[in-house]
């Protein structure tokens, strides 16, 4: 079964793109290709002038370590760690000391509030403040590319307006990519520009002032 029919799409560095359309639309297959976590069957995906389809097994693996991070929609963190340590995974990956992982995975919970947080177990966490731990893992190796499948939708107003201000100083980055996949309505004020996709193609590309005042 094709998913994806004919997708053409390039988001820039120092921006938020957010991805749009009703479920089954092929919004996650896509970012999971630009992730690296799916391979297309036809097409080329390019990370800063890197095509993905020229790496394989280990290769592919350092590269998406180094390149990109990803926020998941229901956290991913795991239970017995604490904050400080399902943030710093990252690092181990890439062969970091674990004392240097742990230092910089502190210092990332602080400047996203949670410095207080960094010895508690995901439990002990509020939705809101798991996220922000997905967010310090998926940040703390500084991708060039970061992709947040969904990173509102299990969190109250409050907790939704924390995480993507914090995601919008993340994109302020001019050497980093923010691509967000959304249903919620709220954060579309958050994005720079917003791609529409429908039954797995793309339907639209507007700045997102101009698809605010169209759907207002």
């Amino acid at each position: 079964m094709q998913v994806l029919h004919g997708v053409d799409v390039e988001v820039a560095p120092g921006e938020i793109t957010l991805l749009v359309g009703p479920s089954g639309c092929g919004k996650t297959t896509l970012i999971s290709i630009v992730a690296g976590l799916l391979e297309p069957t036809s097409g080329d995906v390019r990370i800063f002038d890197r095509r993905l389809g020229d790496l394989r097994g280990d290769a592919l693996v350092a590269f998406r370590a180094r390149m990109i991070g990803f926020v998941f929609q229901q956290y991913n963190l795991l239970p017995a760690l604490t904050a400080a340590e399902n943030a710093c995974l990252p690092l181990l990956v890439q062969g970091r000391r674990r004392s240097d992982a742990i230092r910089e995975a502190r210092e990332l919970l602080a400047a996203v509030g949670l410095g207080g947080k960094a010895d508690a177990r995901p439990a002990q966490l509020s939705g809101g403040q798991q996220q922000r731990v997905a967010i310090a893992r998926a940040l703390v190796h500084r991708p060039r590319l970061l992709v947040c499948d969904e990173p509102t939708a299990a969190l109250d107003a409050d907790s939704g307006r924390t995480v993507m201000e914090l995601l919008r100083r993340v994109s302020l980055d001019a050497d980093r990519a923010v691509i967000v996949v959304t249903h919620d309505s709220r954060v579309y004020g958050y994005g720079d520009r917003i791609i529409e996709m429908g039954d797995g193609r793309v339907t639209g590309v507007s700045a997102a002032a101009d698809f605010r005042e169209s759907h207002s």
